[in-house]
């Protein structure tokens, strides 16, 4: 049996995910990282994209995160996501709503504060439709 790290995805109002792993690469602010058990100690920014668990060395599943941190240490991966949902549930339309919202929103913003919540919601619906238009079907 091959060595395993534990994994945790969290969100604000759920825990996602809490298994076993072989890896789990996650979207670090720098890029991904992929975390196998004997990690070294690491805290880091998590930005919008794919939370990829693997096993027998392959993808299996697909989680998007829209941002937050990650906490690795040898043992253990814990992602504390602003949103988390498998990629597979999300389709094209949502994505598009999602954008369509956030330029609205822009357009109002009346604050730099308001500008700034607003470009983040642009930015996270577009990383979702970049990344659903390289899923496979």
């Amino acid at each position: 049996m091959p060595a395993m790290i534990a994994f945790d995805l969290v969100t604000p109002e759920r825990l996602v995910k809490s298994e076993p792993v072989e890896m789990v690469v996650v979207p670090g602010s720098e890029g991904d990282m992929g975390v196998l058990p004997g990690h070294a100690l690491l805290i880091g920014m998590v930005r919008p994209g794919l939370v990829v668990i693997f096993e027998g060395g392959r993808a299996v599943e697909q989680i998007f995160v829209a941002g937050g941190l990650v906490d690795v240490s040898p043992e253990r991966c814990t992602v504390l996501a602003v949103e988390a949902r498998p990629l597979a549930e999300i389709g094209r339309p949502e994505a598009e709503t999602r954008l369509a919202r956030g330029r609205e929103a822009l357009s109002d913003a009346t604050t730099e504060a308001a500008k700034a919540v607003a470009e983040r919601r642009i930015y996270v619906a577009e990383t979702l439709l970049s990344l659903l238009d390289r899923a496979p079907r």
